[in-house]
C-alpha cells in the first residue's frame, strides 16, 4: 500500500517545484509590490495548493507504476494471473466502480491501489505477497485495496492535502515576508530580498512535513474503513484479519528510499505513518465481528 507515501512525497515535490517557479517568474514581487496582499496571496496559496494536490494525484498511477516496476496483467497468462484479475473484477462489480488495472511487482508482501479516478485505477500485489499467503488472505488484501478505491481514498486524501498545502504556501510567505522586513531593516527595495525567497523555500519544506503529519492521521482512518469494506465484499471478517496477523510476522515490502514511513505493515515513525499499527487493526475488525 504505497499511494499515500508516493502521494506525499510527490505532493512535497511539485509544491516546491512550483513555489521556485513561482518566484523565478516574479509573482512573488507581485505579492509583495505595496505590502504583503494578504487577499492576493491568500488566492495565490489556494491555486498552488489544490493545484499542487491535484498534480500530484494525476501523477499518482504512473509514478506507482515505475517506481515499483509494476507489470500489468490482464488475466491471460498464467492461472494465478486470471484468478487475480477475475477476483479485482469480482470485487470492482459488488463495489460498483468501473475494472481497475491489475499489477504484479516483484518484492516483498505489499500491495496498493492508486489512481485519480474510481473507474481508471490501479490494483497491484507483489510476489512477496501471492507467495506467502493463502488465496483468502490474497482476497482480503485485494478487498481491502478495492475497498479504497470505491471509498475515494485517493481524491478524499487530495483536497486534505490540498487544504494543507494552502496553509502551508500562505504561512510560509507571510512568514518569510516578515523575516525579509527585519533583515532589511528599513532599506529601501522594489521587492522582497533574499531573506524572503530562502524562508519561503525552507519553510514550504519544514511545513510540508507537518502537514503530512495531519494527512497521515486522515490516511489511518481510512485505513480502518479499508479494513471493514474487505470485510464487506468477502461477506466475513476473519480473511481479513488471518491476513493482517500474517503480515504482523512479515518483512514489510521494501519502499523507495527516503519513503519508508509505511507500508501494508504499520511504519516505523508514529506520526509519519499512513497506516495504524496491525494489532489496532486486527482489534477493531473483531469487535466490529462481534
Amino acid at each position: 500500500m504505497k499511494r499515500i507515501v508516493l502521494f506525499l512525497a510527490t505532493n512535497l515535490a511539485v509544491v516546491v517545484v512550483l513555489g521556485v517557479v513561482a518566484s523565478l517568474l516574479g509573482v512573488n514581487r507581485y505579492l509583495t509590490a505595496n505590502g504583503l496582499n494578504l487577499g492576493a496571496l491568500l488566492g495565490f496559496a489556494f491555486i498552488m495548493g489544490f493545484g499542487g494536490a491535484f498534480i500530484s494525484l494525476l501523477l499518482s498511477k504512473p509514478i506507482a507504476k515505475w517506481s515499483s516496476g509494476v507489470q500489468v496483467i490482464d488475466g491471460t497468462g498464467s492461472a494465478d494471473e486470471a484468478w487475480i484479475v477475475e477476483t479485482v473484477r469480482r470485487f470492482a462489480e459488488k463495489a460498483g466502480i468501473g475494472m481497475p488495472e491489475v499489477g504484479i511487482f516483484p518484492g516483498e508482501p505489499n500491495a496498493f491501489a492508486t489512481g485519480a479516478f474510481k473507474n481508471s485505477a490501479l490494483v497491484a500485489v507483489s510476489t512477496g505477497l501471492l507467495q506467502g499467503m493463502t488465496r483468502d488472505e490474497v482476497e482480503a488484501v485485494i478487498g481491502h485495496e478495492v475497498a479504497h478505491i470505491a471509498n475515494g481514498d485517493m481524491v478524499t486524501m487530495t483536497l486534505i492535502q490540498g487544504v494543507m498545502n494552502t496553509f502551508v504556501v500562505f504561512l510560509s510567505r507571510v512568514i518569510g515576508y516578515v523575516v525579509d522586513g527585519w533583515l532589511s531593516r528599513g532599506e529601501q527595495r522594489s521587492g522582497p530580498g533574499i531573506g524572503y525567497f530562502v524562508t519561503t523555500i525552507v519553510l514550504d519544506i519544514l511545513l510540508g512535513f507537518l502537514a503530512a503529519i495531519i494527512v497521515a492521521w486522515f490516511s489511518r482512518q481510512r485505513e480502518f474503513r479499508a479494513d471493514r469494506g474487505s470485510a464487506e465484499l468477502m461477506g466475513r471478517r476473519q480473511p481479513m484479519i488471518n491476513a493482517l496477523a500474517r503480515l504482523g510476522g512479515m518483512v514489510p515490502g521494501e519502499l523507495p528510499k527516503g519513503l519508508q514511513t509505511a507500508g501494508i505493515t504499520s511504519g516505523v515513525g508514529k506520526l509519519f505513518s499512513t497506516h495504524p499499527p496491525i494489532e489496532e487493526r486486527i482489534a477493531a475488525l473483531q469487535q466490529a465481528q462481534g
